[in-house]
């Protein structure tokens, strides 16, 4: 009964935090939806006012990012739905789709904004009020500097990758923004147009650059690719706690959805214990994995039985039925804990 109200307690405080994460990434990104539609219209002011095909290029990357935006407001909303009959995962794998979404949006406004500039150096245009629109441009980047700082820190605290790759694409835009500051800049004091077409087609290349990232990012989380660093730091929380009698962990598996992760692993446990002290065991090593995550995580752990080749491998001390005398320890690591193969020594 004592194991069953911890693990109910602990249940809520993680349904409750989920919960307060989800309304805290679904506020912030509002915000920033909301200064992103402000600032496109500054953008596209400053470009009616100069004619600067370099801030054409940023306003049109702006359209980009209400548009990202939007999708990811609705990926958050739809990320934090509880799982039902049809989705018994959740449905945090929108959040990926999101972010594939807003990489092909930026493959494409980067295509079309490498098309305006090299057309541009063959069909130069006049460009005037460079002052008034340089001041725009500056204003702009340092707002959305602050947004994508604001996005990316509280995407990662509440492990919102639709958030932080919407940071990550505001962060780019500040970059731009200050290189076609430094652009326009040069016209300014120089009154060569070719540099406008020239920090316009850079710019291009930035962006569709941030834009394949991101798709291939998408593709990862969409295609379940194991994330080297988060099962990084599972083994060392467990290597913090070991136990003689967990034998091995093997076959630990990783699959994240939205904010929430589904976790699988085999442990090797004596084989005489009852099944009430097995799952004992395995709920210890439960909440030490669920405490590393800090967020709902729902975790599949399968105990085997030790065999008689596991006595080589076991630190339990004064085991009755030993067959084998203790020779190596095995070392928990990334090549030894994601393998589906047992007692593997280093």
């Amino acid at each position: 009964m004592l194991f069953i109200l911890k693990k109910a307690t602990f249940g809520c405080l993680f349904y409750f935090t989920a919960m307060q994460q989800h309304k805290e990434s679904f506020r912030i990104q509002s915000i920033v939806l909301i200064t992103g539609l402000i600032l496109m219209i500054v953008k596209f002011v400053a470009h009616l006012i100069t004619g600067s095909n370099a801030i054409l290029s940023d306003a049109l990357e702006s359209i980009i990012n209400v548009a990202a935006g939007a999708f990811a407001l609705y990926s958050i909303r739809m990320a934090g739905r509880p799982k039902d009959t049809n989705h018994p995962y959740g449905h945090g794998k929108i959040e990926f789709v999101s972010v594939g979404f807003e990489g092909g949006l930026i493959v494409l406004a980067a295509i079309y904004i490498l098309f305006e500039a090299i057309h541009s150096f063959i069909t130069p245009t006049s460009i005037q009020s460079l002052d008034i629109g340089i001041w725009l441009t500056f204003g702009s980047g340092i707002v959305n500097l602050i947004l994508a700082l604001i996005l990316m820190h509280y995407g990662r605290k509440n492990n919102s990758n639709a958030m932080v790759a919407d940071g990550k694409h505001l962060l780019t835009d500040t970059y731009t923004s200050a290189g076609l500051i430094l652009g326009l800049v040069l016209v300014y004091f120089t009154n060569l147009l070719w540099i406008d077409s020239l920090v316009a087609l850079l710019m291009g290349v930035v962006i569709l650059v941030t834009g394949l990232k991101l798709i291939r990012h998408s593709l990862s989380g969409l295609l379940d690719e194991a994330d080297e660093e988060i099962i990084k730091g599972i083994i060392v929380s467990l290597n913090e706690v070991r136990k003689p009698e967990w034998i091995d962990v093997h076959n630990l598996r990783v699959v994240k959805h939205g904010a929430n992760y589904h976790i699988d692993a085999h442990v090797t446990l004596p084989w005489y214990w009852t099944l009430e002290k097995a799952h004992e065991e395995l709920h210890n090593l439960e909440m030490i994995i669920e405490k590393h995550f800090n967020n709902e995580t729902e975790l599949f752990i399968h105990a085997d039985p030790c065999v008689t080749t596991s006595c080589a491998v076991c630190e339990l001390a004064n085991c009755s039925e030993r067959k084998e005398v203790f020779s190596n320890k095995i070392i928990w690591n990334l090549d030894s804990i994601i393998t589906n193969q047992k007692h593997k020594l280093n």
